[in-house]
């Protein structure tokens, strides 16, 4: 049974028909699999908040928080984990490996060659389906 649930703020941070993807460092939870930007939300902080600090904390990056593109909970089997992703526009400095393995800007039709979370599973299949989604 689940003991743990997290909030967690995740981006799709856009520049130039390209979306920002971060690789999750070796040793952790889902080490080496490639995600949306963000983190886990402080007791205090709105997911919007928590997204600056984490994107700031993680690339050393200043977005503009948009709308929620998609939100779910995922049940792992150690925890469970509300998300919430955010379209968001990049502001200010270039990313940096500062809190992950790698990022890399990315086109639609290369998401494909990078392998995610299981739970990205239907925010992936938007974002290859919905072009607007990358306007």
């Amino acid at each position: 049974m689940n003991t743990t649930h997290l909030d967690v703020a995740a981006g799709l941070v856009f520049r130039e028909g390209q979306l920002l993807i971060t690789q999750r460092p070796a040793g952790g939870h889902l080490a080496g699999l490639w995600e949306f930007p963000g983190g886990k939300r402080e007791a205090h902080e709105t997911f919007a908040q928590a997204l600056h600090r984490e994107l700031m904390e993680e690339l050393g990056i200043e977005v503009g928080v948009h709308e929620v593109i998609e939100c779910f909970t995922h049940d792992y089997p150690e925890k469970s984990v509300h998300l919430e992703f955010f379209r968001c526009a990049w502001r200010k400095n270039e990313p940096q490996a500062l809190g992950c393995a790698a990022f890399r800007w990315v086109r639609a039709e290369e998401l494909d060659d990078f392998n995610f979370p299981a739970a990205d599973a239907r925010l992936l299949a938007r974002l290859r389906s919905e072009p607007e989604l990358w306007r």
